[in-house]
């Protein structure tokens, strides 16, 4: 039987840079800053959704005794009731990206178009690359601190290719509340394990989108015949005679693994989304994007 799909060598993290900044590139502007309060990503600031210090318009509302907000003469004069013009408080903003370095992240079948290491990458850099130019704050966990700065890919490209060899997981302690997180991975683990490690950001008050990447074949389970498999993170290796016996119950598995991971991130108000190697990059740039203008005053209060 013809190979379905084996290990690549690792991305150029310059190459992978290229193919991140064109991803950016195909998400508008005006859909990258859908749903985001007032001019957000432009100004590189993060509308908070209640009322404070800042310079966009934010609601009226009736004016009662004693407010020391400014009268909106104008509103006022429609009607009966005298209204005061609110602002909305705005923040500064910190957006933490790590693309998983693992070894099973080297797979790709042949129904991909790229490795599931070099998608991880590129969904990164492109993130890293919007929010450098909407002028956020950003960060790689163990690499470097946060910083703004237009150039903000090349930066942190520049720093993954002489990092040598970077932590399976790195300590994501330093992360503190009102910052989001973008973690892209397959997420293979034991659902435990990754809760585990994840579980400080949810006690911290982080908001968190992770990004699943999957290979078409490790999801559809195409095998069949006498097939030899081997683990990417230990070496071992299992034959089956007949894979396809297997399928049914793999399926379950992997798709169970996914929903409980699922599951667990709604409840703490994060993001899950899935991105195939075999289907466009900008879908979960979009996603991404979408799940971040969402109010997330509630993230990391409720634990499983």
């Amino acid at each position: 039987m013809a190979r379905i799909g084996e290990a690549q060598a690792p991305a150029a993290r310059r190459d992978a840079l290229a193919r991140g900044r064109l991803r950016a590139s195909l998400v508008p502007d005006l859909l990258v800053e859908a749903r985001r309060i007032v001019n957000t990503v432009i100004a590189g600031w993060h509308g908070r959704r209640k009322r404070g210090i800042g310079e966009n318009f934010w609601q009226f509302r009736p004016y009662v005794e004693g407010d020391s907000s400014r009268i909106d003469w104008r509103r006022s004069a429609r009607d009966d009731h005298i209204y005061v013009r609110d602002r909305e408080w705005e923040a500064a903003h910190t957006v933490w990206l790590w693309a998983d370095p693992s070894p099973s992240m080297l797979y790709k079948s042949t129904g991909a178009t790229v490795s599931k290491e070099s998608r991880a990458l590129v969904l990164a850099l492109a993130m890293a690359e919007l929010l450098s130019r909407s002028g956020e704050r950003i960060a790689w966990p163990g690499l470097t601190d946060p910083f703004t700065a237009r150039n903000g890919a090349e930066r942190i490209a520049a720093q993954l290719s002489h990092a040598g060899e970077l932590p399976a997981k790195p300590d994501l302690s330093a992360i503190r509340r009102f910052c989001d997180i973008v973690i892209v991975s397959d997420f293979l683990d034991p659902v435990e394990e990754t809760i585990a490690w994840l579980d400080v950001l949810a006690r911290h008050g982080v908001r968190a989108h992770l990004i699943e990447v999957a290979d078409p074949a490790e999801e559809r389970f195409p095998y069949a015949g006498r097939t030899e498999f081997t683990d990417p993170e230990t070496g071992d290796k299992l034959t089956a005679g007949r894979a396809e016996t297997l399928g049914d119950d793999y399926r379950l598995l992997y798709i169970a693994r996914r929903q409980e991971l699922t599951d667990w991130c709604k409840r703490l108000g994060w993001s899950f989304t899935v991105n195939h190697t075999d289907r466009l990059a900008s879908d979960a740039l979009v996603r991404v994007h979408m799940a971040m203008t969402v109010d997330g005053s509630s993230a990391g209060r409720i634990r499983a």
